[in-house]
């Protein structure tokens, strides 16, 4: 992530947490948790304010988290009770040890040359047959947006990232409209990737 990028997630946390904290992310959470182990292990990966993180711990899951962010950070840290690691992704060096891995609206701060890498990261860090949850902005573009670095996916790009994996899948992808009614017209893609037994 870029320097620029996480000084504006430092500058701007108190409020892109109550700008974020109000979405509906329930149909998101319902494609994900069915398929991650009961009380299993779930790492927040780029948790923000942790809004998620506190859902799934609220459900019973044992849950880690980290974001670049260290203003975010402490407010994620607030929330959860525990501390929430201040750490970049590239930086994430644990191995198998969560049953699923959420990256939302995350994954998407990460250089287009860094993708690889970083995933190679991820499905390192998940136990066999567990899950990876990712959202990007739809596109195939790298931009600068007031302050902050988006690299954009779209399916082609999915795909031809996961194939570097012989140990990862696609199980589903899908679209959704961003939530926030001032940004209707914004796209995700969304993802659940698992990772095979070898």
């Amino acid at each position: 992530m870029s320097s620029e990028t996480i000084n504006y997630y430092n500058q701007n946390a108190a409020d892109f947490a109550a700008a974020t904290d109000q979405i509906d992310m329930t149909a998101l959470y319902q494609a994900f948790l069915p398929l991650v182990k009961t009380g299993g292990h779930i790492l927040d990966a780029g948790c923000g304010s942790g809004r998620d993180a506190a859902y799934f711990k609220q459900l019973g899951f044992s849950v880690s988290a980290f974001d670049a962010s260290s203003e975010l950070a402490k407010i994620a840290s607030q929330r959860l009770k525990q501390p929430v690691t201040v750490q970049q992704f590239e930086q994430l060096n644990d191995h198998e040890l969560y049953d699923g891995i959420w990256c939302c609206a995350s994954l998407l701060h990460v250089p287009a040359d860094n993708l690889v890498s970083v995933l190679g990261r991820l499905q390192q860090a998940l136990k066999p047959k567990a899950v990876l949850y990712a959202s990007f902005k739809y596109g195939d573009s790298e931009r600068e947006v007031n302050g902050r670095r988006f690299t954009d996916m779209n399916e082609e790009k999915l795909k031809s990232l996961v194939a570097t994996f012989s140990s990862l899948s696609i199980s589903k992808a899908w679209l959704t409209q961003d939530q926030r009614p001032e940004r209707s017209q914004e796209c995700w893609l969304n993802a659940l990737l698992f990772k095979d037994e070898i």
